[in-house]
């Protein structure tokens, strides 16, 4: 089940670090996530970026390990202005992202699951656009009735 209070709409950044800060925030307030827990995804995703180009829209799945999760969430952002993530694909290339999925997975089987379902959301392209274009945190929650953490 997604909490509400994890989505973002039209969220400001300039940076991927701060779409991951302010994300991590909300998670760490809620409870979900160890204090070291935005530290942690920010040095995984300097190591190992989550940037995925799908056609002409990008997407970016920052997580990192259990061991800094109190409970499972999701985080999700859609951003005013795209952000330059490295390329999970190409690390040396960027790719501007308009949707950051900030996942916090406390057992390590049910992220290899959760990333299966992911990118079955990743494949189809409309429901991307419908989620950046959403109107309410009630809207992406019913598009995305399939995540489960």
């Amino acid at each position: 089940m997604l909490d509400l209070d994890l989505i973002e709409l039209k969220l400001k950044a300039s940076s991927w670090r701060e779409v991951i800060e302010k994300l991590g925030c909300n998670m760490k307030s809620k409870g979900y996530v160890l204090e070291s827990y935005v530290d942690a995804v920010i040095s995984r995703e300097e190591k190992l970026p989550t940037g995925l180009p799908i056609d002409d829209f990008s997407v970016a799945i920052p997580h990192t390990d259990p061991g800094h999760v109190n409970e499972s969430a999701i985080a999700i952002a859609t951003l005013e202005e795209p952000v330059e993530f490295n390329m999970m694909i190409d690390p040396e290339q960027k790719t501007k992202v308009q949707l950051v999925f900030l996942l916090a997975v406390k057992n390590p089987n049910a992220q290899v699951t959760l990333l299966k379902t992911l990118m079955s959301v990743f494949q189809n392209k409309e429901l991307l656009i419908n989620i950046q274009n959403a109107e309410s945190k009630q809207e992406i929650k019913k598009l995305l009735d399939c995540l489960a953490v």
